[in-house]
């Protein structure tokens, strides 16, 4: 297999039958990537789910390419928001151009002190393993929401139209 098609749970890509699917937040995203790594070793994994905007100008699907984790914060220890302590990877780009997004495991109702475009639950685990692993990745995220106080109801009503929205957006490219 080439290609290893990704997204968090099955609502997100209804009738797309050619994805596999992790599971909510970093460690179920993590450790079944990385099982289905080790299963299929593709050359390129791709990332499809939705994300909360951050940036309110953001429509549609949108590419990601710079990875952060939110919701590490050991600022007290005089790290960044975001960073590991002790890890020398505090941030994932693969490439200059798209968006950034920052994964953490809460959903996002209000606003976050992380500058980024938009949130989800799973990227940046994703991206890290494909980074260890040297293996190519690309995520897509269909913008459900805008990670404010309406994005539980925002989510839940989009969430029907986010798996029609990427097979065309698929087919397209």
């Amino acid at each position: 297999m080439t290609k290893l098609f990704l997204a968090a749970i099955k609502e997100e890509t209804v009738g797309l039958d050619y994805f596999y699917h992790t599971g909510v937040g970093k460690i179920n995203a993590t450790y079944n990537c990385l099982k289905l790594i080790n299963i299929y070793k593709p050359k390129l994994v791709i990332n499809y789910g939705t994300a909360g905007a951050i940036n309110s100008d953001l429509r549609g699907i949108v590419e990601c390419t710079k990875f952060y984790q939110r919701d590490m914060d050991v600022r007290n220890l005089n790290f960044e928001l975001g960073e590991t302590p002790y890890d020398k990877m505090k941030e994932i780009i693969t490439s200059d151009s798209g968006y950034s997004c920052g994964s953490g495991d809460s959903f996002v109702n209000k606003k976050i002190d992380m500058n980024v475009d938009v949130v989800d639950m799973e990227a940046y685990a994703i991206a890290k393993v494909c980074k260890l692993e040297k293996i190519e990745f690309k995520c897509f995220k269909y913008i459900s929401d805008n990670a404010d106080k309406n994005a539980d109801v925002d989510w839940n009503e989009n969430l029907k139209i986010a798996s029609k929205a990427f097979s065309n957006f698929i087919d397209s490219v």
